[in-house]
């Protein structure tokens, strides 16, 4: 039934929602990454103390992961459409709320920051779901891939107006600006038609052959009325309506949800310990002031964001299995070598930090396939549902990191832990190990590589993802 939409090319309509998602993530991350400039502000005035900014920092870490599990498992009820716009208003209404704190009040930003996490988390979990079941099967890696490789670029957007615009706007106008993204809802109404895949889940036949013909360019309009006889080409087959999603039925694909859970929890220790703690660890290794250790890692951070971009377009070339597979080995052995080189120098040059970018390339890089992957293993009617199980569940590694790096350096900081010298090579290994396991889980999954939807779920609905 889908036979055109995997025959297209990439028409201008892919390409629009495409950049939906694209400027969805990015503006995200934007949002999300804003509170660690404006803290710079406030933290000395505002007098806040190591439990007050914990509480400011992690409490959009935790929306985040609920977030992730809540819009998941209604966007598999209600749609793709109506969640991706519900989640971008979600956490730019409450970055533009956050203009409005009052002057030391840090439970204020702390309640709006868990919102602004809420709806992050919520986007992740169903941008992806909607392009894949939008592109042809042959371009849906390297596509997911490069919508999560654009992620960096909010973030470096934030430095930027941090960087330019405070002087003029303040730390609130700040905030502001962080309201913009909402406008991207009127983008995705007029640009972005529901899934045709989940259209066909509840029996909405006729709404699924426009967003088709649309997708593949022979609609002007996804919402134009079908006419009786149109196109038997791309006419749906009328199937079963599939039961909604519940979020136990996400154990009836153990394969899946192993695959899934790990990976993401995996990628996220590794990744979150890595960044938290490298620019640290350079000021201390290399005896450094902290700003000229923020340069040295912007060369690190540069090489992740190659690294995404590289990972993408692998996938849909040695599959999805493989590719997590060495950038798990890769990642495992650069990081454990930046570890135990951490006082070698070839010349001037600290190879702690050489090893750290080549890292990077595999830490950071990982993205590029946990999250697609963490997509493509669940059934059609579990899809966001357990995309959003397994991100959610991944953001533990937001806190396992940070708190297994304050373990190894004997601090009762897990934000921020003061690093020590003879914390490094245990703490590196550790991260290490997590990367290792992350690539070795990749092996217990089934390869998506160059297979529908559809294909996808016919194997999962075999063997249960057992087999």
């Amino acid at each position: 039934m889908y036979d055109k939409l995997e025959k297209s090319r990439l028409t201008a309509n892919h390409i629009k929602v495409i950049t939906a998602a694209i400027l969805g993530d990015l503006l995200e991350f934007f949002d999300f990454f804003l509170i660690g400039y404006v803290l710079a502000f406030i933290i000395v005035p505002w007098k806040l103390n190591y439990g007050q900014t914990s509480a400011v920092l992690l409490s959009a870490g935790i929306g985040a992961m609920l977030g992730a599990a809540f819009f998941g498992a209604v966007a598999d009820r209600v749609g793709r459409r109506p969640i991706f716009i519900a989640t971008v208003l979600c956490f730019s209404i409450a970055t533009g709320f956050m203009y409005w704190t009052p002057e030391g009040n840090w439970i204020y930003l702390t309640f709006f920051r868990f919102f602004v996490g809420f709806g992050l988390g919520g986007l992740y979990s169903v941008d992806l779901p909607l392009v894949q079941e939008f592109v042809p099967s042959r371009h849906r890696g390297r596509i997911s891939g490069i919508i999560t490789s654009c992620v960096p670029i909010g973030t470096m957007l934030g430095s930027v107006l941090a960087a330019f615009l405070s002087q003029i706007v303040g730390w609130r106008g700040l905030f502001l600006i962080g309201l913009i993204p909402a406008l991207l809802t009127l983008l995705i109404r007029a640009w972005v038609p529901e899934s045709p895949r989940w259209l066909v889940s509840r029996g909405r036949y006729k709404e699924a052959e426009n967003a088709i013909l649309w997708a593949i360019g022979e609609k002007r309009r996804f919402n134009e009325k079908v006419e009786a006889g149109a196109d038997a080409a791309v006419k749906v087959e009328v199937h079963e309506i599939d039961p909604k999603a519940r979020f136990t039925d996400l154990f009836k694909y153990p394969r899946s949800l192993l695959v899934s859970w790990i990976t993401n929890l995996g990628q996220q220790v590794a990744y979150y310990g890595f960044t938290l703690w490298g620019p640290t660890i350079l000021t201390l290794v290399l005896n450094i002031p902290a700003a000229q250790a923020a340069k040295l890692f912007i060369s690190v951070t540069l090489c992740g964001f190659v690294g995404r971009l590289f990972w993408s377009f692998c996938s849909d070339w040695l599959g999805r299995r493989i590719s997590g597979l060495l950038i798990g080995i890769g990642g495992c052995t650069f990081t454990i070598l930046a570890g135990l080189n951490y006082n070698t120098f070839y010349g001037s040059v600290s190879m702690i930090w050489v090893f750290m970018i080549i890292a990077y390339f595999f830490v950071d890089g990982g993205f590029a396939i946990v999250g697609p992957y963490g997509s493509e293993v669940w059934p059609r009617h579990l899809r966001a549902t357990g995309m959003g199980s397994a991100y959610g569940f991944g953001g533990l590694g937001k806190i396992i990191g940070p708190i297994a790096l304050a373990f190894f350096a004997g601090s009762s900081n897990i934000v921020s832990p003061k690093a020590t010298i003879d914390a490094i090579v245990p703490a590196f290994t550790f991260m290490g190990a997590f990367a290792l396991l992350t690539g070795i889980t990749y092996l217990f999954g089934i390869e998506t590589r160059k297979k529908s939807i559809e294909e996808i779920d016919a194997i999962l609905q075999e063997g249960k993802g057992v087999a």
